[in-house]
């Protein structure tokens, strides 16, 4: 699958020497030792201020880093996390002393942070968020739980979304404060999940953890600005975390479909083949075309329209990752399922692109009433 169109000649330059990089590691890959040389190499902070130790770029090139990493079958999660959210926050954000702390590492891989919004009783409705922060005369009062927190146990810290009072209403806001992995009462516990990837998931605990008033991200009014110049990012990194998956699959479909021969010729000169196979690819395409458009309204600064965008990319993503999997399966037939192919495995990991971060359902929601402008049922 070559360069979109819509791409200059530094971004397909960018694309080939991921997709290099990720084919020498392979679908075996150690995560610690991708990670550290993508670092190394500048790919995992392209997104971040040059000032910083960062290529100066925005998500638009971290979106490819991910998606060839993927493609090549060493998708990196923490990508979507750790520089993706976490990054773009702080670059946003955050004071000149938390840009000088946190942003020079997560750009070379040295330093990982990872971040907590979902919660056991909230889900998808983010206005139900029961974490709550309490300010003090040394700084802030943090409790409350999390969960589905990926890869706490290898990141330094965790930006946690957190609700404080308005003086003014009493209504509550969101906020975001930086929590050290060894903060007094900030406990994690790790979530089984039947799911093969290399990053766990956690369910956090945060018992009258006590913060300094730097640990602050922004401005403590500023509220859903902050929190979706995160989610924005977090979006348009999953579809590419998809794409990547999905075109993957769609590879290994299409090498074995030209070599597996039943009858007089190779499979995929059959149509049943040839044509689901097809479309798996035209939708992954497709899918990018939203991503890239994403991610160019987020880098331009129009983050209405990369709400949209990016919400719409995640989707379609999504569900070109899911079909891609399963036509890839069914074309290897038992061989699908075998270790040697490694597609069984993208099974359960396909579904993770249409649930997380956000469903489908809730995705249809607000094309729904933010694009199409119909009324809400809640």
């Amino acid at each position: 699958m070559t360069g979109s169109v819509v791409e200059s000649a530094e971004h397909a330059a960018l694309r080939a020497a991921v997709s290099a990089l990720g084919q020498r590691h392979g679908r075996d890959f150690d995560r610690a030792t991708l990670w550290a040389e993508a670092g190394k190499l500048g790919y995992l902070g392209v997104n971040l201020p040059e000032e910083y130790g960062g290529g100066g770029g925005g998500i638009a090139e971290l979106s490819i880093v991910l998606e060839e990493a993927g493609a090549a079958g060493a998708p990196l999660l923490m990508m979507i996390v750790s520089p993706a959210i976490c990054g773009t926050v702080i670059a946003r954000f955050g004071t000149e002393e938390q840009k000088r702390e946190w942003l020079p590492g997560l750009a070379d891989g040295s330093r990982t942070m990872a971040f907590g919004i979902t919660e056991p009783d909230a889900g998808s409705n983010s206005h139900r968020i029961t974490t709550t922060v309490t300010r003090t005369e040394q700084g802030w009062v943090l409790n409350g739980r999390k969960v589905f927190v990926s890869g706490v146990d290898i990141a330094d810290a965790t930006l946690i979304v957190s609700r404080t009072s308005d003086a003014r209403t009493g209504t509550l806001k969101p906020c975001l404060f930086v929590v050290p992995r060894d903060a007094p009462g900030f406990g994690r516990r790790h979530i089984d999940m039947e799911l093969d990837a290399q990053e766990k998931q956690f369910e956090l605990t945060l018992d009258d953890v006590h913060l300094p008033p730097e640990a602050l991200v922004g401005d403590e009014d500023a509220g859903l600005l902050q929190l979706f110049a995160g989610l924005n990012p977090e979006r348009v990194m999953t579809a590419a975390f998809a794409i990547g998956m999905g075109r993957y699959a769609l590879d290994q479909a299409v090498r074995y479909a030209k070599e597996r021969q039943v009858w007089k010729s190779p499979i995929g000169a059959h149509q049943a083949i040839a044509h689901p196979l097809a479309q798996a690819h035209i939708e992954l395409e497709l899918a990018r075309l939203m991503m890239q458009k994403a991610a160019h309204l987020y880098d331009a600064g129009d983050d209405v329209g990369a709400g949209e965008a990016a919400n719409m990319a995640k989707y379609a993503a999504g569900e070109a990752c899911v079909k891609a999997v399963d036509q890839a399966v069914h074309t290897l037939g038992g061989n699908g399922l075998t270790r040697e192919f490694g597609l069984a495995r993208l099974i359960a990991a396909s579904r993770v692109a249409r649930i997380a971060p956000v469903s489908r359902e809730m995705i249809l929601n607000y094309v729904s009433h933010q694009s199409l402008g119909l009324p809400k049922s809640y």
